[in-house]
């Protein structure tokens, strides 16, 4: 418990939580912006096929 205490009241803790929480979202964006760009490049090649 002493390492949550730790984790939340400190001002490293904190800094910790925001950067791995940064990191999350930053890694969810990139793979829905991957997702999606990759989606368009396969429709646009489908469509130039016909």
């Amino acid at each position: 418990m002493r390492a949550f205490t730790d984790f939340f009241s400190t001002d490293y803790g904190l800094m910790s939580a925001a950067v791995i929480l940064f990191m999350l979202g930053m890694g969810a964006f990139y793979v829905r912006y991957f997702l999606k760009h990759m989606h368009e490049d396969e429709a646009r090649e489908r469509a130039a096929r016909k």
